[in-house]
């Protein structure tokens, strides 16, 4: 028998309420406007994660069973830039940035401290990286054999996006189209040998990170997705089993009611995409999505505001359907979160689960005047936007035409412009500013980070199999050279410890770099 649940004065809530929406419109059937699963939360919350990584992997690790103690059910790393462009720690790219923004990964000995006394099989771990998503992904089905899991039943999620990088964020390594056959290995690879990893988070997080507003993002996020899915039925690939692997990653900002109609209408309208490409089933027209709210919208200024900001963002994103989120520190605009900040950042989370009401019906906007007018709105404007992109002949033509990054440009140029006349407020910044602020504890990376990982790098290299290792890189230059999938000769390498960055350089020789 389901559980009756009430509000504060003892109101009964339906489970769902369907008046004025139209009967078609049914959580967790076509299109999905009104959410993916049919009773939403009621059953189960959505996945409360927190981006974490710093520093090494020990560090990072220490952080992650922290945050488990504190209510996590699921933990989203982040990288160095190095490692998120192909280099070890101790390459001569890397001085200045190791530990920096995120956790160093060089190598499998990292990535069996990053996870020490976590079982991969029982924690789902989602994983913000792109050009090297691979080997990331290698590394971490590497670490799962050796703690005897079952990698068919080991689930995340590797972001794995990299068309957005070249459109919004930059963080790539090879031209699109080896790019794009990396992803396509994986999806092939994943569909056979990991079927509950989700092989890509199609990002429209970086995209309103560098400056597009809630339409663009919707529109260039799923213009990146059918080509995603042009490019694995090239391959052969059957959609109504690699669509179910795909996910998505939004921003939420602080329009509370615009950004549900974007997450409602987002769902919607990739329902469509995907029933035009070919997919019947069900879950292939599913557009499941993670969410983070706004870096971007942090301030420096007064920063406890934020936390605000935060909590409006947690509203939109949980009232908008999303199926994971994880909550900034409000302190983000300054440093990495301090353990305090993060804190703060989680519970947030958790006061909106078991506290605010919003889990407690299914869709709870549903039927506004203004909310469902609103989607259809974001909906037609998103459309036309992705129908200028498939005149251009889909999303990698208008991003080597530069027309997805113009539009960026014009749309932060426009905020920006807003923000200084004074037409856009931002409290704490152009209005209600105070004369003398109280600087709040920041949280420092040590800059021996890269001393550490070198000398790690350097005692790991006098190890291991040399021998071995070099026959391997050897044989991922030629099958680079063929259409073989990648995936299996990649996991053997980093399971003789070859390196992120050696691997990386293997392919520089056999596809160049984008420029």
């Amino acid at each position: 028998m389901e559980k009756m649940i009430k509000t504060d004065s003892g109101i009964a809530i339906q489970p769902l309420y369907t008046t004025p929406v139209p009967m078609e419109e049914m959580p967790g059937s076509f299109p999905f406007t009104r959410g993916v699963h049919a009773s939403m939360y009621r059953d189960k919350l959505w996945t409360m994660r927190q981006y974490a990584g710093f520093s090494t992997a020990e560090e990072s690790n220490r952080r992650y069973h922290y945050l488990l103690s504190q209510g996590v059910m699921g933990l989203s790393v982040a990288f160095d830039l190095p490692t998120q462009i192909g280099y070890d720690s101790d390459h001569a790219m890397a001085e200045g940035e190791v530990g920096k923004v995120g956790v160093a990964i060089d190598s499998l000995e990292d990535m069996e401290i990053l996870f020490q006394g976590i079982s991969l099989e029982n924690i789902s771990t989602s994983m913000t990286i792109n050009a090297t998503g691979f080997i990331l992904l290698a590394l971490y089905i590497a670490l799962a054999k050796r703690q005897g899991a079952d990698i068919k039943k080991i689930s995340g999620t590797i972001q794995n996006d990299i068309l957005k990088e070249y459109a919004a964020r930059g963080t790539f390594i090879y031209p699109p189209k080896p790019s794009m056959r990396l992803i396509t290995d994986i999806f092939d690879f994943c569909s056979r040998e990991v079927p509950k990893w989700n092989t890509i988070s199609i990002s429209g997080y970086h995209i309103r990170e560098a400056g597009a507003n809630a339409v663009q993002e919707l529109a260039f996020t799923l213009a990146n997705g059918k080509a995603y899915l042009k490019a694995a039925q090239e391959k052969g690939l059957d959609i109504n089993v690699f669509a179910k692997r795909l996910s998505f990653f939004f921003n939420a900002h602080n329009h509370l009611f615009e950004e549900v109609a974007k997450f409602r209408a987002a769902r919607r309208m990739w329902a469509h995409i995907t029933k035009e490409l070919g997919a019947t089933d069900p879950k292939a027209q599913m557009l499941r999505f993670h969410t983070q709210t706004g870096g971007s919208t942090l301030t420096a200024q007064q920063p406890h505001n934020n936390i605000v900001r935060v909590a409006i963002q947690t509203m939109a994103a949980t009232l908008g359907g999303t199926q994971s989120l994880h909550t900034n520190g409000y302190d983000e605009a300054l440093s990495l979160p301090t353990e305090a900040a993060a804190r703060i950042a989680l519970r947030t989370q958790q006061i909106v689960g078991f506290e605010s009401g919003v889990a407690d019906t299914v869709d709870p906007l549903a039927g506004s005047f203004y909310v469902e007018a609103l989607t259809n709105e974001v909906e037609q404007k998103a459309q036309q936007l992705i129908d200028k992109i498939d005149a251009m002949g889909g999303a990698v033509s208008a991003i080597e035409q530069g027309f997805i990054q113009d539009e960026i440009a014009r749309s932060a140029y426009t905020y920006q412009k807003q923000i200084e006349n004074g037409e856009k407020v931002i409290v704490g910044v152009n209005k209600f500013t105070v004369q003398q602020e109280e600087a709040p504890e920041v949280f420092r990376v040590d800059d021996s980070i890269r001393r550490i990982q070198s000398e790690k790098l350097a005692s790991l290299r006098q190890r291991r199999d040399n021998d071995k290792a070099q026959q391997l890189l050897a044989r991922i230059e030629a099958t680079a050279k063929t259409t073989e999938n990648l995936m299996p000769l990649v996991i053997e390498a980093v399971e003789h410890y070859c390196t992120l960055g050696e691997i990386s350089d293997t392919l520089r020789k056999v596809w160049g770099e984008y420029r």
